[in-house]
């Protein structure tokens, strides 16, 4: 297990500390008043459908401000430079708008409580059982992620035991779920957003402060890391060398197409956030408004990240006793005065419990609905889910304090998380997008996709990569190519099992193919076109225009 160095301890005091208790009072306050409006399953999985647009749209975004995003991209900043863009630019935002122009009326539509569940719609029970069972165990170590790197922050807050970290903070995530529910879950994910920010956003300033401004901050690291280390796309060409360890062809394909289509669009931890939206209006508009903010976060995270490689020059090498996923620590102790830094300290803890809370959620409904109360006990009361969710919310965080301890033994946690959206989220991507679009594939091609994407993603890295007989760079690289294996692999499969096996009968697939319309849509609102910023398409494409704009000072 990697610890922090002795040194690195937060120089925290009374203002300090009285600032995050303020904090997790609040969110225990929430939790409280969350649960009056928990009386059914449905708002306890779901918020019973009832949220507006913009809270679940921060909620969406403030999900995924969790490990990967703090610690993961920061750690990430250090080791690849301004490579980090292309997780945002390439690899969200194309994504983020076609979840919500495309494929949040098939969801929302169906009237479906999960990302699996479309699946038995689509397909059949054995594809619905086995992407439960993947995204479950997938929940539930990424759930492990975040209460890792949570971890870090409180051994260095408070001098902790790692272990003693990891399940105190695990405790507290179960508490406020178990009280309120998915309502409290986004709720305090709103408020989560903006104390991220105030933490992000002075270290930033600091951090560049610290290494004289933009320019000193690229002098300082192509001097030490080489000119294609401030540049997105320098040496990415089919067979050069850079410190991505990834070429133009697998950026693309690998990331802003399978993975980052893979993950926005099939993770139910963020899927789920849209579900809850009041109607398809709202759920469309979800991720398309969480897409704004997602354009500028990139720079919060990539910069401190960058920072800390000049601070630390030899920072995740052999010469440093500091990781990568050191690098927000280390700046926070480095340059932010008391009372800013219990701000800092709050933010990050916020952030590692939303990333946490996203997927305990999302494995607490998945598990119960998809799972238990449609293969093991059917037919009960309500209030027999209702008291089961909760139960099984338990279970899932005693699971991820297990799983945090695997995410303890990599470097860089960003590492670790793309693996497993390698393994798990590009599979059942694969299989949703070739369904969703091709009528004739089979209810038997969505299992056998599912199989054989997940199993050569798995054979590609741990055979091929990790044991040499393929030359990759670097651990990314080697995602962003079992990525493409993986979608490879699960297309032709699919493509070669419908041959052989019975469509769906046409009737059974209205709303669920695009172009088919299912017959009890419900009608959207004519209020939702009210106003510009009601309309999807316009949110849609004003944040392509964006990131697209944003993009060009890092294309050559």
């Amino acid at each position: 297990m990697n610890y922090l160095a002795d040194g690195l301890r937060l120089p925290t005091n009374g203002l300090d500390y009285t600032i995050l208790a303020i904090y997790f009072v609040v969110v225990l306050g929430i939790g409280f008043a969350a649960r009056a409006s928990v009386k059914t399953s449905l708002d306890f999985f779901l918020s019973g459908r009832s949220l507006p647009a913009w809270v679940t749209g921060l909620a969406f975004v403030a999900a995924n401000l969790g490990a990967t995003e703090i610690l993961g991209m920061a750690a990430t900043g250090a080791q690849y430079g301004v490579s980090v863009v292309h997780w945002y630019w390439i690899g969200a935002i194309p994504a983020m708008v076609f979840l919500g122009l495309v494929m949040m009326p098939f969801y929302y539509r169906s009237k479906v409580r999960s990302v699996p569940e479309f699946l038995l719609q689509r397909f059949d029970k054995s594809a619905h059982v086995l992407s439960s069972a993947l995204f479950a165990f997938a929940a539930i170590l990424i759930a492990g992620v975040n209460l890792y790197a949570l971890s870090i922050v409180v051994e260095a807050l408070l001098g902790w035991d790692r272990w003693v970290a990891i399940v105190v903070a695990g405790v507290f995530v179960l508490l406020y779920i178990t009280i309120g529910g998915l309502s409290s879950a986004i709720y305090n994910e709103v408020l989560q957003f903006f104390v991220i920010l105030a933490a992000l956003i002075p270290l930033t300033i600091l951090g560049l402060k610290r290494v004289g401004g933009w320019d000193g901050l690229t002098h300082s690291l192509e001097k030490s890391h080489g000119s294609s280390f401030m540049s997105a796309w320098s040496d990415t060409g089919i067979g050069d060398s850079n410190a991505l360890g990834a070429n133009w062809l697998t950026i693309i394909l690998g990331l802003g197409f399978v993975l980052s289509f893979g993950y926005w669009t099939t993770n139910f931890a963020e899927v789920q956030r849209a579900l809850s939206a009041k109607n398809l209006s709202a759920a469309q508009r979800t991720p398309l408004i969480a897409a704004f903010p997602k354009i500028f976060i990139v720079f919060l995270v990539m910069i401190p990240g960058m920072v800390a490689a000049v601070v630390v020059p030899n920072i995740g090498t052999d010469r440093s006793d500091l990781t990568y996923n050191d690098a927000i620590p280390l700046l926070m102790r480095e340059l932010l005065p008391n009372g800013v830094l219990g701000i800092a300290v709050t933010g990050l803890l916020a952030a590692f419990m939303a990333g946490m809370a996203a997927n305990v959620s999302s494995f607490n409904t998945v598990f119960t609905t998809d799972i238990w109360a449609r293969y093991v006990k059917k037919d009960k009361p309500d209030a027999y889910y209702l008291k089961f969710g909760r139960l099984v919310t338990a279970v899932g965080v005693l699971a991820s304090i297990g799983t945090a301890f695997i995410a303890s033994s990599f470097s860089n946690i960003m590492s670790y998380l793309q693996t497993l959206f390698s393994f798990f989220n590009v599979p059942m991507f694969v299989v949703f997008i070739i369904g969703m679009f091709w009528k004739r594939a089979s209810m038997k091609s969505g299992v056998w996709g599912l199989v054989a994407g997940t199993t050569a993603a798995m054979v590609n890295y741990f055979v091929f990569y990790k044991q040499g007989v393929i030359s990759i760079p670097t651990d990314q690289g080697a995602n962003f190519v079992s990525a493409i294996v993986g979608f490879v692999a699960g297309a032709v499969v699919m493509v070669i099992v419908t041959l052989f096996t019975a469509p769906k009968p046409e009737a059974e697939l209205a709303g669920l193919v695009y172009g088919t319309e299912s017959p009890d849509a419900p009608e959207v609102p004519e209020e939702s076109d009210a106003a510009w910023y009601r309309k999807p398409a316009l949110l849609g494409w004003g944040a392509i225009v964006i990131a697209a704009a944003c993009y060009i000072p890092y294309s050559f």
